[in-house]
């Protein structure tokens, strides 16, 4: 499992509204700007991110995107399960995968299982407000305790 670009950028844009975060629309060249990211990238995250709405958007003078959620109601693993898809290790698990024919005789299937779910549970144990306060003391303080309940 990677995390594109896609998705570590729609981080970035996120954790950017949540930052800037006033009430008024943020226009997503000003976006791009601070995180110096390439606008025409953006443009082709931010629908997926307002058709789910992670995001509201505006058109014309005083447009832009802003949360639609407070930073702490949104999970990474909801924004990153969006953007990327999922977090499947092997293809079989995949959101839409056809059954695999060979499930019920599978010796790695269950451990395929557990992956997922210590991925899921991670990220689902870190909001955008966690990564706003501070990217690496508080995330060493997240409860993974779920790691022994899954393995």
């Amino acid at each position: 499992m990677t995390i594109s670009s896609k998705g570590r950028y729609a981080l970035r844009v996120l954790i950017d509204l949540a930052e800037h975060n006033n009430g008024s629309y943020i226009p997503m060249k000003v976006v791009a700007k601070r995180q110096g990211l390439p606008l025409k990238y953006l443009e082709h995250i931010l629908p997926t991110l307002k058709q789910n709405n992670i995001v509201e958007g505006m058109h014309g003078k005083g447009g832009g995107y802003r949360l639609t959620r407070k930073p702490e109601e949104y999970t990474i693993g909801e924004i990153l399960r969006l953007v990327e898809g999922g977090f499947a290790p092997v293809s079989c698990l995949e959101c839409g995968a056809e059954p695999c024919e060979r499930a019920d005789q599978c010796p790695t299937i269950s451990m395929w299982k557990n992956l997922q779910s210590v991925i899921d549970g991670y990220f689902d144990g870190i909001t955008l407000k966690d990564l706003m306060q501070n990217t690496t003391s508080n995330l060493s303080n997240i409860d993974i305790s779920f790691l022994d309940a899954s393995l």
